[in-house]
């Protein structure tokens, strides 16, 4: 599957966030969809005092040196497709066992383990108010 990005994990307890935009329909350009996914879960974050960034040499979301969130699009025909892997309360071992995203030694995070202790619903209803924020 081509959705951008190199190798990653999904598993339970990850919130996927897969919207699918007709970018062109939308006026929308592929750098501000991406930012939009990013930014709602720093904003997410920031609700609870963990300070969580995107960084302009690696797609993502990141606390520290550890990754919070993956993003890996796809555009054809001018629709997205893919999306967002966001690491609620997920195993992170399976990352070891790769190089997640094509990094070595990249170190994974959950919000669990960050002391943000949301259920994938609740997570999903407190990030679209900030995705749809971004968009606009």
């Amino acid at each position: 599957i081509d959705r951008g990005g190199q190798v990653t994990f999904h598993g339970p307890g990850q919130l996927m966030v897969y919207p699918l935009i007709d970018i062109r329909r939308a006026n929308i350009g592929v750098r501000k969809l991406v930012t939009a996914l990013e930014q709602s879960v720093v904003d997410l974050a920031a609700d609870y005092e963990v300070g969580a960034a995107a960084r302009a040499d690696a797609p993502g979301v990141y606390v520290g040196d550890d990754k919070l969130a993956s993003v890996g699009l796809r555009i054809r025909r001018g629709s997205s497709f893919h999306g967002m892997a966001l690491n609620v309360d997920v195993d992170l071992e399976p990352f070891t066992r790769i190089n997640p995203c094509g990094y070595a030694e990249l170190e994974m995070t959950d919000l669990h383990r960050l002391g943000i202790a949301l259920q994938l619903e609740d997570t999903a209803e407190k990030l679209l108010p900030y995705f749809l924020r971004h968009l606009d």
